[in-house]
C-alpha cells in the first residue's frame, strides 16, 4: 500500500554525532592520525569541516582546505593530487574501521526515542560517510547495545555520497515507503540536511550532540546552562540557514516533532 501523504512512515537518522559517538569523534581523530602519517597536521577545525561527506569527499575537502594545501605543498613539493587523496583515503579507511567499534555507544536518549518511534509504526532507515566496510564494524555493536535501523546505505553503495539523495532513495526503496515527504532525515551536518532536502524529505538538525558542537557528553555536561546554550545557539543558526525544517539538541527531542510534520501534511505542506 502507498504511504498516506498525511502521515510520517519513516525516519532516515545519520550515524555518528546523531545516533551514536557523542560528539563524532571516531571520523576526526582518524583523519587527524591519518594526515600525520602523510606529514601534514590538520586541526580538529579542520578535520570536522567537511563532516558528513563520503569519508573520500571529505579528505579531498581538507586537502583544498588553502592551509591545508600550502601544507601539504611544503611536504610533498607539490600540491595535492586526485591520487594523493586516494593514497590518504586508503590509509585512512583500514584505520577507521580498526577503531570505529570503540564509538559505536548510542547516544543518551536514542535506543529510547527510536522505541518510542518504532512503538508507532514507523521504519528505521540510515545514511552515513562511513562505508559498507566501517558499518559492518559498527553495526553489531551498536545493535548488541540495543539500536539497531530497520536499513543503512554506506556512502560507498551509492551513485554518490551527501549531499546528493541516492543513499535516501535507497533507504526509501529497502523501508518500503513512499512518497519522500513521508519520510523524515535526522542528522547532525549541513551535509545531511542537504541530503535531505534533495531528497525531498522534511528534515531535522541536531545541534548538541553532533560534529558542530563537538564535545563527548562529560565535556557537555560540565558546561553551565548558559554556556551551553551561548554555545548552541550559532550551531541552531547554522543548520536553520543550511535548510532545516526543525533543529533539536538531540535525538532524544525528535518524538514530539512529528506531530507538528503530521499537521503540515495535512494541512497539505510539502518539504
Amino acid at each position: 500500500m502507498p504511504s498516506s501523504n498525511q502521515q510520517v512512515r519513516g525516519i532516515i537518522f545519520d550515524w555518528a554525532g546523531t545516533t551514536v559517538d557523542y560528539g563524532c569523534f571516531a571520523p576526526t581523530m582518524v583523519f587527524i592520525e591519518g594526515f600525520h602519517a602523510h606529514s601534514v597536521e590538520i586541526t580538529l577545525e579542520e578535520a570536522r569541516a567537511p563532516m558528513g561527506l563520503h569519508k573520500r569527499d571529505h579528505i579531498a575537502a581538507v586537502l583544498a582546505l588553502p592551509r591545508v594545501r600550502e601544507a601539504w605543498a611544503a611536504v610533498h613539493g607539490a600540491a595535492p593530487t586526485d591520487a594523493d587523496v586516494q593514497r590518504v583515503y586508503d590509509d585512512f579507511a583500514p584505520r577507521q574501521i580498526a577503531v570505529i567499534a570503540q564509538y559505536a555507544a548510542p547516544i543518551p536518549g536514542v535506543v529510547e526515542a527510536v522505541a518510542v518511534l518504532q512503538a508507532r509504526g514507523l521504519k528505521i532507515g540510515s545514511t552515513t560517510g562511513y562505508t559498507r566496510a566501517m558499518l559492518d564494524a559498527l553495526m553489531p555493536v551498536a545493535a548488541a547495545q540495543g539500536y539497531k535501523p530497520d536499513a543503512s546505505v554506506g556512502a560507498d553503495e551509492a551513485l554518490a555520497g551527501r549531499p546528493a539523495p541516492w543513499m535516501a532513495f535507497m533507504n526509501a526503496m529497502k523501508l518500503g515507503i513512499y512518497p519522500m515527504t513521508a519520510l523524515v532525515k535526522v542528522g547532525d551536518t549541513p551535509a545531511d540536511i542537504a541530503e535531505g532536502l534533495n531528497a525531498g524529505m522534511w528534515t531535522v538538525g541536531i545541534a548538541k550532540t553532533g560534529n558542530e558542537l563537538g564535545m563527548n557528553a562529560a565535556e557537555v555536561d560540565a558546561l553551565d546552562a548558559t554556556d551551553l546554550r551561548a554555545r548552541l545557539a550559532p550551531i541552531y543558526q547554522r543548520l536553520y540557514q543550511a535548510g532545516a525544517h526543525y533543529v533539536i539538541d538531540s535525538v532524544a527531542d525528535l518524538p514530539p516533532l512529528l506531530d507538528d510534520v503530521e499537521r503540515r501534511l495535512a494541512a497539505g505542506e510539502k518539504p
